[in-house]
């Protein structure tokens, strides 16, 4: 039994993962889906929430385990995993993004969403009035994140979504490549996403190769629009 940790992306929580879990525990593995802090049910205040924090929210998860997991990085989730990867190498079997931000030592999340000018999230970001978090503008949302996904999981997520704390997704990623580059790294492309542009997503993995790049026809949240295709790509990482 290999464990699966799931991290979710920016405004989302472990709530995102619910059609997904059951297929993977249904096929014999552990899975845990953990809010990062100030996401879903956990409420760390948004001022206090940096990079470090994720990292150290799933390093303490990856030390219960009785065995390295394959971590699992949905879009702004991608830098949480590499992070962790870096501080915990030997806890790690494997690192899948799915459209997730796969970045190099120094760059930061902004630096690529920023370049990323066929994506619909910049332009109909919400700024908190202090600057340090941000929400998407309501009538984006569906477009950007659900395109594809069912009528009634597209408004419940919906409703679920938290503002995004700055913080992280300005601070640069450290990874070295005898931590972080020694653990294998598979890709997983949504080529109809409109939050991180299939444009986006082929240079982030092409800077930082990957043993595998799977590709599905979906938009940006598989775990919603095609659960049972997602779960067969992160199952076959399992032989």
């Amino acid at each position: 039994m290999i464990p699966f940790v799931l991290i979710h992306g920016a405004w989302h929580g472990a709530w995102c993962w619910e059609k997904l879990t059951p297929i993977l525990e249904a096929a014999g593995h552990r899975v845990l889906a953990p809010d990062l802090p100030g996401h879903g049910d956990d409420r760390t205040p948004l001022a206090a929430v940096t990079l470090d924090l994720y990292a150290n929210r799933l390093c303490e998860l990856l030390d219960t385990l009785s065995e390295p997991a394959i971590l699992v990085g949905h879009s702004m989730g991608g830098i949480v995993i590499s992070q962790a990867a870096e501080r915990r190498p030997s806890r790690v079997r494997t690192l899948a993004y799915v459209s997730g931000f796969l970045l190099r030592d120094g760059q930061s999340l902004l630096d690529v969403a920023g370049a990323d000018t066929e994506s619909l999230l910049l332009p109909n970001l919400e700024w908190a009035a202090d600057g340090r978090s941000a929400r998407v503008a309501p009538a984006a949302v569906r477009e950007a994140f659900y395109a594809e996904c069912s009528e009634l999981d597209a408004i419940a997520s919906a409703a679920r979504l938290t503002a995004q704390p700055t913080a992280p997704t300005t601070t640069p990623v450290h990874v070295t490549e005898p931590r972080f580059g020694s653990i294998p790294r598979v890709y997983v492309e949504c080529r109809h996403d409109r939050a991180v542009s299939p444009g986006s997503q082929r240079a982030m993995y092409t800077a930082t190769p990957c043993v595998r790049v799977a590709s599905l026809a979906t938009d940006h949240s598989p775990f919603y629009s095609a659960p049972e295709r997602l779960a067969g790509v992160l199952l076959s990482l399992t032989k």
